[in-house]
């Protein structure tokens, strides 16, 4: 462990002993990685990381993936929508398909294979044959009280985003305590619950973004269309890596 890793982490274990933080309550025990100055990804003993928890309160970027399974039906296309638990941050509100942290040393497609099992009980063997890579959003996260520990922290964040077009056959089923259940909703029923707040509030960035690709949300009928496009891929004033 680099020395910077190791002070960081001392510093981090003193905060959860002593209860200076809240973030540091629900440690995670997952490193995430601090990037570097010129964008290249670390690697060896350059690699500086954190726990988790802490991160927010050092407003490095953080990394993740984010998957939108549907289904194209006789009626339209659906959407597989889970429910978090409500003992989760953001508990009872809607989320993505599958969606986490990835974690240093592990590449976004390795991410996305893991919480697919771990959330939704997908195979590896579906998700590698079937999630198609979309690119990126990236943005500025404000965490409140539903966040759980301190609020109006800034996090930035770079999301890799995939999509998964699956049969009826298919069907989602929770395999670890993230999720409390799957329900599969038309664009429309997806659309209402976005209007009402019932989506943690970056997992309907990700639905925007989706609703963009597919040609549901166009210029013709969002008359602030441009400004949420702009807004999803937001040039974020940190180090960022320039691939994973």
């Amino acid at each position: 462990m680099p020395p910077q890793s190791e002070t960081i982490d001392i510093t981090l274990r003193k905060a959860k002993e002593l209860g200076t933080f809240k973030v540091t309550e629900k440690w995670r025990d997952e490193l995430y990685t601090v990037h570097r100055e010129d964008g290249l990804k670390p690697s060896g003993d350059r690699i500086i990381t954190m726990e988790r928890s802490g991160s927010p309160l050092f407003g490095i970027v953080t990394y993740g993936v984010h998957m939108t399974a549907y289904v194209n039906t006789q009626e339209g296309m659906k959407i597989w929508v889970p429910r978090r638990a409500k003992g989760k941050t953001y508990g009872g509100l809607l989320d993505n398909t599958v969606a986490g942290g990835i974690a240093t040393g592990e590449e976004p497609l390795e991410c996305i294979l893991r919480e697919a099992a771990e959330e939704a009980s997908f195979s590896e063997e579906l998700v590698r044959s079937r999630a198609k890579p979309c690119g990126t959003i990236s943005y500025f996260s404000f965490r409140d009280e539903r966040a759980g520990g301190e609020i109006n922290l800034l996090q930035p964040e770079v999301q890799f985003v995939y999509d998964m077009e699956v049969g009826a056959e298919v069907v989602p089923k929770p395999c670890d305590d993230e999720v409390e259940d799957f329900r599969l909703w038309t664009v429309d029923e997806v659309q209402k619950a976005l209007s009402e707040g019932l989506f943690k509030p970056n997992c309907a960035l990700y639905l925007l973004d989706f609703f963009i690709r597919h040609g549901i949300l166009t210029a013709q009928n969002e008359k602030h269309y441009v400004e949420i496009v702009s807004r999803l891929h937001r040039k974020l004033p940190f180090p960022t890596v320039t691939a994973m």
